[in-house]
């Protein structure tokens, strides 16, 4: 991790402009073609949920703007982001979620044994104790009963808070194709449509090389 001189940043003017607004984080959604992904998760016989966590983070790691964080007005760039995602409860009666957080580690197949590991050994719904003075992390979540079109998040209304969110819902077959509707929420001071652009399309090939 190293922090950013600010006042010899290319994005200093933009930083400063989005930074003074009130809500400076902004949300884009859209459809992901997961066809070729899916017949490879099925085929391995791995967990979908915990297969797309490891692709949505792995190329946020490639993506510089979605490794940025602010820490009282200053700018900081992690080396490595990892996963903090919701879980649904394994409790058949119980309806609520926790927040499970895993280091992003090993090849595909690694990483979802080790976060399903993870899940289950966790007890409590938020383990506070795993997140103290960490930012180096990116927040997932997913709605597989939902096909959406737009998605929001609750969030503070704290201009450091530069997290991004991702989520994704139901997936559904169009013709010959299977489609995910997915958002991505991220800070304006650090990251515009471009670079949301360019990490969706650095998804939509990770996703195809399958």
């Amino acid at each position: 991790m190293k922090y950013i001189d600010i006042e010899n940043w290319k994005r200093r003017e933009h930083f400063a402009f989005f930074y003074k607004m009130d809500y400076p984080q902004y949300n884009i959604c859209m459809d992901l073609d997961i066809t070729t992904f899916l017949a490879f998760i099925k085929k391995e016989g791995l967990s979908f949920y915990y297969s797309m966590i490891y692709a949505t983070t792995s190329v946020a790691n490639e993506c510089e703007n979605f490794k940025y964080r602010i820490r009282d007005g200053k700018v900081v760039l992690h080396d490595r982001i990892h996963p903090s995602f919701t879980e649904m409860s394994d409790e058949a009666a119980d309806d609520l979620f926790k927040v499970v957080t895993v280091d992003l580690s090993g090849n595909i197949s690694e990483f979802t044994e080790k976060a399903k590991k993870e899940s289950k050994n966790q007890e409590l719904y938020f383990d506070s104790q795993k997140l103290i003075g960490r930012d180096d992390l990116i927040y997932i979540t997913c709605i597989p009963w939902i096909s959406f079109t737009h998605m929001s998040h609750t969030i503070s209304l704290n201009r450091d808070d530069a997290v991004p969110r991702i989520s994704w819902g139901k997936y559904v077959r169009n013709g010959d194709k299977v489609l995910l509707p997915f958002s991505v929420q991220v800070h304006h001071a650090l990251a515009d449509g471009v670079h949301v652009g360019k990490y969706i399309g650095k998804l939509q090939n990770f996703l195809d090389k399958f």
